[in-house]
């Protein structure tokens, strides 16, 4: 699932996060690849932490996900309703750490207030326009989601599906089976 030669660039899944008119949408989709064979098709690769007063999705390696994951729950405990600076938290531990240094995966994280993506780089960062999306068609779900943010009356929900059936049909190592999460 990885690409050790481009870390960021890691295929087999589509995370689309929107916010919009105080809503937050997190999408993924079901497809789980292993090189050009599809093993799984309703993964889910979005969850609710935090007592469900935070959404996270990921790309990458999924043990490695739930590593971090685990990881981040930690830190919200420590810094409840403060997820940026859990975020920050966990990218030093990610940078620094010997054993989580080796982790491959991306992070896109959602409270009522923010939305960031974190990366093994260190990065913990924040959108301009509120959307993320990563994942080998995260591109061109968070092409469609901008060009459907400036049709008035559409939700971030329907941003949401409109843009991942794009991705979906688009790239290869997504498909059109996902799940999505929202906080209002």
């Amino acid at each position: 699932m990885s690409n050790t030669h481009d870390p960021l660039g890691w295929h087999g899944t589509t995370i689309l996060c929107v916010r919009r008119d105080g809503r937050v949408a997190m999408a993924g989709d079901g497809q789980v690849s292993l090189g050009q064979t599809v093993v799984k098709n309703n993964a889910r690769k979005v969850r609710r932490i935090a007592n469900g007063r935070v959404l996270a999705g990921f790309a990458g390696a999924t043990a490695d996900a739930f590593t971090l994951l685990e990881r981040l729950e930690a830190k919200l405990e420590r810094f409840p309703d403060q997820l940026e600076r859990a975020c920050v938290e966990l990218a030093k531990d990610w940078r620094t750490d010997r054993y989580l240094r080796r982790l491959e995966a991306l992070l896109a994280v959602a409270d009522k207030d923010r939305s960031l993506l974190l990366t093994g780089q260190g990065d913990v960062l924040e959108p301009e326009d509120s959307i993320i999306g990563i994942g080998s068609g995260g591109n061109f779900a968070l092409a469609a989601a901008r060009a459907l943010m400036t049709v008035d009356g559409i939700a971030a929900e329907e941003i949401c599906r409109r843009s991942m059936k794009i991705a979906g049909d688009i790239c290869v190592y997504t498909n059109g089976n996902f799940c999505l999460e929202t906080l209002p």
